[in-house]
């Protein structure tokens, strides 16, 4: 556990806090913002930072990046709680996405707190897991001790943080289904966008764990065939090859999808890469623009083996689902073909993974 620490008049000092996060601007901020409300802030950059850290003194509590470079967050959060020294530490999980938190708290973290980060709830967050009250101190300290006051501003902004996530979780629903009914029109089900997504954040943990603390990532998953509502049907729908024309046509699905979300502040990231790159091709025969290898946007490439896997084995209007088993082989004959390799071989990696992604969407559509 960590030690009791007390100052000059007895009193317990600040909560002493460990940041794990490869983002200096986030670590900065987090810094300020604890450090208002009276908690230390130590900061590590990686994984063998934070070792030299807690070698020196353990701290109150963790804030854990998953997507860490190298060693990433998950692992490292399940070493923590191997080692006698930091079992007993609280961590919390910070990642941009909830298949990464989930996994962390699979493996030992105490909380997870989702990307973009409220510092009010990480600090909250902290509160109830230590035990202690560190904002409710530093208001006290600020009004003189008048605690009804302190009471106050905790219950307004608690208020504020209401209204806001309301807010967000408003434009995250309206944006679903708008996700929804492209899918719908496309493929006759809204549960093609939902699993591509689940697919692809998985592969991306697999391949780059930090591309997914991009906010803007789950959206270009989500919206990656945005374009598609500038196709005409008689060729988005069209039950036989298409001719030249139409391939043309189709293809320009990704650059009027570019063009949609250009200015949505949600996508101005991996996200919108995602949305003009993601037919791409690891060989460079792809389009719009016939980028190859790693030309090709790091997400992009991971996005093209989790639309081609939903695309062969998700039944559509013109053709029936294939079976997962002819998929797999496909993707793995693609390799440094269509695919880039490392997102091929995260594709045999999780595979398990991805198949119980599979069965649980389809059963629920």
């Amino acid at each position: 556990m960590a030690e009791q620490r007390g100052n000059m008049t007895g009193q317990q000092t600040a909560l002493r806090v460990l940041v794990v996060d490869d983002d200096p601007l986030l670590c900065e901020m987090l810094r300020a913002a604890l450090g208002i409300e009276g908690i230390e802030v130590l900061e590590a950059h990686h994984v063998i930072e934070s070792e030299a850290v807690l070698a020196e003194a353990a701290p109150d509590a963790i804030v854990l990046d998953v997507g860490l470079p190298g060693i990433d967050g998950v692992f490292y959060c399940e070493r923590l709680r191997e080692s006698r020294r930091t079992r007993a530490i609280p961590v919390v999980a910070i990642s941009g996405s909830d298949i990464a938190g989930e996994r962390a708290l699979a493996v030992g973290a105490s909380a997870f707190v989702r990307k973009p980060l409220d510092p009010l709830q990480v600090i909250r967050t902290i509160e109830e897991l230590v035990g202690r009250t560190p904002l409710n101190v530093a208001l006290r300290r600020a009004a003189g001790d008048a605690t009804p006051d302190a009471d106050e501003l905790r219950r307004l902004i608690r208020i504020g943080q209401q209204q806001h996530e309301m807010l967000e979780n408003a434009y995250r629903q309206t944006l679903e289904a708008l996700a929804d009914a492209l899918e719908s029109r496309d493929s006759g089900t809204g549960a093609h966008s939902r699993r591509v997504t689940a697919y692809a954040t998985r592969l991306a943990l697999e391949v780059s764990p930090s591309l997914v603390d991009d906010p803007t990532l789950e959206w270009g998953f989500l919206l990656h065939d945005v374009g598609k509502i500038g196709i005409p049907d008689h060729v988005l729908l069209k039950p036989g090859p298409l001719d030249g024309a139409e391939r043309a046509t189709i293809e320009q699905h990704t650059l009027i999808g570019e063009s949609l979300v250009a200015h949505v502040p949600l996508l101005q990231g991996e996200g919108i890469r995602v949305v003009r790159s993601h037919h791409e091709r690891w060989d460079g025969r792809g389009y719009p623009d016939g980028l190859a290898g790693t030309e090709i946007p790091a997400a992009a490439r991971i996005f093209a083996v989790a639309d081609a896997l939903d695309a062969m084995t998700d039944a559509r209007p013109y053709r029936p689902a294939r079976p997962w088993s002819d998929a797999a082989e496909e993707i793995r004959a693609a390799r440094e073909v269509q695919f880039d390799p490392d997102a091929a071989d995260a594709f045999l990696s999780c595979e398990g993974d991805l198949r119980a992604i599979y069965e649980a969407t389809t059963l629920a559509a």
